[in-house]
């Protein structure tokens, strides 16, 4: 249905009805599908496109925009569409499917077109409307879902990652970035985008759905683009917001948890660990150290995370929770990472920190209760008995000596429990309490033992019950008073020149009883005096002689001027 054709039978038809007095018949509409939704008929003023087919009334094809592949486009009401045609189509749907029966004076009337359509020649139209726009149309958008929360939505300047699906108003798809499997990526107000679609999409909140409808002046207008979108096209998008932010932005904390007592923040140096669940904007996970059953361990302040997250572990306390939302910039940038962090993609993180430790930090000892009676206090090699609950500073419980019968008991100084409660539990008396924190580098390091993680800060009860003081090192015997002079006359009780073990016995455990010496602590008594006895019987005779003694402790002179040197 060229122009040509059109224009000419506009002013043949003025001619003709001037000339015809008589009653004319008027065009036959079928309406033979009307579709379920219809938003919006065919009025005068209304540009169209519609796919037709056009036939003489015996079936002859003379013309069909479907055999070009391109529908046909003209405004109605205006005298520039067949009479017939302009009459017919209005009041249509999208969609809808009509059969226009047009008599002659309302189509090419006496003079036909070319040798097309001959002379007084009814036609049949074959309609199917596929888009209906006006120069007075907005752009008309729709809510289909909308997040719960709410707290921003997209303005001039910001940068956006949204989904979509686009069509025709007929229906017809001609792009989706859910297909290729990647969002488009955009600023807003920059010229990067239809008009229109710049409009749709303003105001928009993370999380929503919209339908935008666009009318071709604010789309592709009379030109189209490439094969998929035909000139003068109405365009509908069901849009999803991804995300949104601006280059601007900083980190943002929300949804903060602070324990009540916080004697500590962290600071740039320190190593901390912290569970985290990593989203994007739209809920969408992509990482959780709590499905690793792991917490992820980093230096702060180091630039061995991510610098929106570094910024955020800086001045946080033990245990404090909080939701991060870090933008592209201070995140993974344009590239993303790997497959699971998209390019340009806002990141949430809900962090809860388990603990942070400076490698200068020492054991912090705090007292939580001393008896009044406090003389006797612990120190190296003393044998004692202890109480005590070891946790996480989570408050995760790893150890208590209440599992067992019997309180812990250990010697200090001996590397028998790890270096930072060893160091808490000296100066103790008996009924004294302490709390200990013990940084990694003091308690089980950076690989952990079994039940503690690698690096974990760890925090002690203690309870002293119970102190026996102990011998240096190599001893087993100490004089706590000057050793008697005459060492050999005291040790021969019957002064027969010798001493055999039942006489050396009596004498130890006589010194031990008088608070004249100390065996070591914690083992059989008899079996330290057996050892101390071999040690000073040199021929291994069962006797010790006053030379024996004598060479014995002449070694152990010239042994201590050794290690004095």
């Amino acid at each position: 249905m060229e122009a040509t054709f059109v224009l000419a039978f506009f002013c043949l038809t003025v001619v003709y009805v001037q000339s015809s007095p008589g009653p004319l018949e008027d065009v036959v509409v079928d309406t033979y599908y009307v579709p379920k939704m219809c938003t919006r008929t065919v009025a005068s003023g209304d540009y169209v496109r519609y796919h037709y087919n056009g036939t003489f009334t015996d079936g002859k094809k003379f013309d069909s925009s479907h055999d070009r592949g391109t529908p046909f486009s003209g405004q109605v009401g205006l005298g520039r569409l067949l009479t017939g045609v302009d009459r017919g189509i209005q009041g249509m749907c999208v969609n809808e499917g009509r059969k226009l029966t047009v008599p002659p004076h309302l189509a090419y009337g006496s003079l036909g077109a070319a040798d097309v359509v001959p002379p007084d020649t009814t036609l049949v139209f074959d309609v199917l409307m596929l888009d209906i726009w006006n120069m007075e149309d907005k752009v008309q958008t729709r809510t289909i879902s909308k997040s719960e929360s709410c707290k921003r939505t997209v303005q001039k300047s910001d940068y956006i990652r949204y989904h979509y699906n686009g069509t025709l108003m007929d229906g017809t798809p001609f792009d989706s970035s859910h297909n290729r499997k990647q969002t488009y990526n955009t600023y807003i107000g920059e010229g990067w985008l239809i008009k229109g679609m710049e409009e749709g999409l303003l105001g928009m909140c993370v999380g929503e759905t919209r339908n935008v409808i666009i009318p071709p002046f604010l789309g592709y207008g009379e030109k189209g683009y490439g094969t998929e979108i035909p000139p003068h096209a109405s365009l509908v998008f069901d849009v999803e917001l991804v995300d949104l932010h601006n280059p601007k932005d900083d980190i943002i904390v929300e949804n903060q948890v602070v324990p009540e007592s916080c004697l500590r923040k962290s600071g740039v140096g320190d190593f901390i660990r912290y569970h985290y669940n990593g989203t994007f904007m739209d809920g969408k996970p992509f990482d959780s150290s709590y499905q690793r059953n792991e917490t992820y361990n980093t230096y702060i302040g180091m630039g061995y995370v991510i610098s929106g997250m570094d910024k955020a572990l800086q001045g946080v306390c033990m245990g404090e929770k909080s939701r991060i939302t870090i933008p592209p910039h201070m995140a993974y940038g344009e590239n993303g990472a790997g497959e699971d962090i998209p390019g340009s993609a806002v990141l949430v993180f809900d962090i809860h920190i388990i603990d942070f430790h400076n490698p200068k930090d020492l054991v912090d000892i705090r007292i939580t209760h001393k008896p009044e009676d406090c003389n006797l206090t612990t120190d190296r090699d003393d044998l004692i008995q202890y109480e005590y609950n070891c946790s996480l500073m989570d408050g995760t419980l790893l150890f208590t000596s209440r599992d067992y019968a019997n309180p812990q008991e250990t010697t200090l100084g001996a590397d028998k429990v790890i270096d930072g409660l060893d160091e808490g539990l000296r100066g103790m008396c008996v009924g004294e309490k302490r709390v200990l924190i013990i940084p990694p580098h003091l308690g089980h390091g950076a690989k952990g033992a079994s039940g503690v993680p690698g690096s974990a800060v760890l925090l002690f009860e203690l309870e002293l019950v119970g102190i026996q003081k102990g011998v240096p090192t190599g001893y087993l015997f100490v004089w706590l008073e000057e050793s008697p002079p005459q060492l050999f006359e005291e040790l021969d009780l019957n002064k027969d020149k010798e001493v055999p073990l039942e006489e050396f016995t009596e004498f130890i455990k006589l010194q031990v009883a008088e608070g004249k010496g100390r065996l070591r602590p914690g083992q059989d008594p008899e079996a330290i005096i057996a050892d101390m006895f071999k040690n000073q019987d040199r021929n291994k005779d069962g006797k010790i002689t006053a030379e024996e003694l004598k060479l014995k402790v002449e070694e152990d002179a010239e042994k201590a001027r050794h290690e004095e040197l």
